[in-house]
């Protein structure tokens, strides 16, 4: 039998990116063009700037993928693309390249989710061991999702305000520092020591939901006031005080869904994914237990077409395609795939 190949393509925010995947566990080639440079001086994404960008390297991108790979067109099996959710325009660009390339070529045409997209990047480490829970931490993103087999998937929580990025972002902001904020955060987090007192926010008990806006005030409020008194913070001990309230959350909330759920394996995926704190709870948090933690590598944390090509396995396998008339979708819903 002849091996499954799928070119892949995302675009759903300010990474313009295609890939090669085979057999839905093996990377043949994986090209990201990143936008953040263009964005730095606007301190966040640009929906207009990034879909024009989008525009720019489309192609680029895509024939420098299959050069990559040492394919042509006609090797392929099929053709996926990020459907959302993500920014309309920049899902757009993707779209219309993905059912314009299927087209040319005759492939059929696989659209995919963006965040199993991000769930999907651990198989491209290990395979999936189900039930399975996956923390999924972003800019755009913080949820909790159980699948109890490939492509069912069940939010058992999210953020019902800020996701955890948006608030390492703002606070970021407030401590003057460039866009994006997570990375610079992360940094200067393990210089300081976590002696500010700021708030967790657990919710209700036994919710899995999270709310960060509290948190990211709390941040503006100390910084505020202790400028007002004259008083100087050390942002080292800021940046640890906030991280550290931002992973125990998520850390024990992940723990306790995994245990009430009795999954057998707990990945973690999303941009925020690559947070140094979030990492080290996280392996302390498990290490010992009789779950079977997954943490991806760095370059498959951020938004990348890899991890596309790896969802789009299963929808393929599963007979999932779509028409020419697909479309990019914002709000798209995951537990709806």
């Amino acid at each position: 039998m002849s091996d499954e190949l799928i070119l892949a393509i995302e675009t759903s925010c300010d990474e313009t990116a295609a890939s090669v995947i085979k057999n839905g566990v093996e990377i043949v080639s994986n090209v990201v063009s990143s936008q953040i440079e263009s964005h730095k001086r606007f301190g966040g994404v640009v929906p207009e700037v990034a879909s024009r960008h989008h525009v720019e390297q489309m192609t680029l991108v895509l024939e420098e993928a299959l050069s990559q790979a040492g394919l042509e067109p006609s090797d392929l099996t099929a053709v996926a693309v990020t459907e959302g959710p993500g920014l309309v325009g920049a899902l757009l660009i993707g779209v219309n390249a993905a059912k314009a390339f299927a087209f040319a070529h005759g492939l059929p045409l696989v659209p995919v989710h963006h965040i199993a997209g991000h769930i999907y990047a651990n198989r491209l480490l290990t395979e999936m061991k189900f039930p399975l829970l996956t923390l999924i931490v972003s800019g755009g993103h913080t949820e909790l999702v159980y699948m109890k087999e490939h492509g069912s998937y069940e939010v058992i929580g999210e953020t019902r305000d800020d996701a955890a990025g948006e608030a390492y972002d703002k606070v970021a902001r407030t401590l003057n520092m460039p866009y994006p904020g997570g990375p610079h955060i992360d940094r200067l987090a393990q210089e300081g020591e976590p002696v500010i007192d700021l708030p967790r926010s657990w919710l209700e008990p036994g919710s899995y939901d999270f709310s960060f806006s509290g948190l990211k005030s709390a941040v503006i409020n100390t910084v505020h006031n202790a400028t007002q008194r004259g008083e100087t913070i050390k942002p080292e001990d800021l940046a640890a005080s906030f991280q550290a309230s931002v992973v125990e959350v998520l850390v024990e909330k992940t723990f306790r869904a995994a245990g009430e759920y009795n999954v057998k394996q707990v990945l973690l995926a999303g941009g925020v994914a690559a947070n140094k704190g979030l990492r080290a709870g996280l392996e302390q948090r498990f290490s010992g237990s009789r779950f079977d933690l997954i943490i991806p590598p760095l370059s498959l944390c951020t938004d990348n077409a890899a991890m596309i090509g790896a969802a789009a396995s299963i929808e393929y396998q599963k007979g999932k395609r779509a028409t020419m008339a697909l479309n990019g979708v914002p709000g798209l819903d995951l537990e709806a795939q």
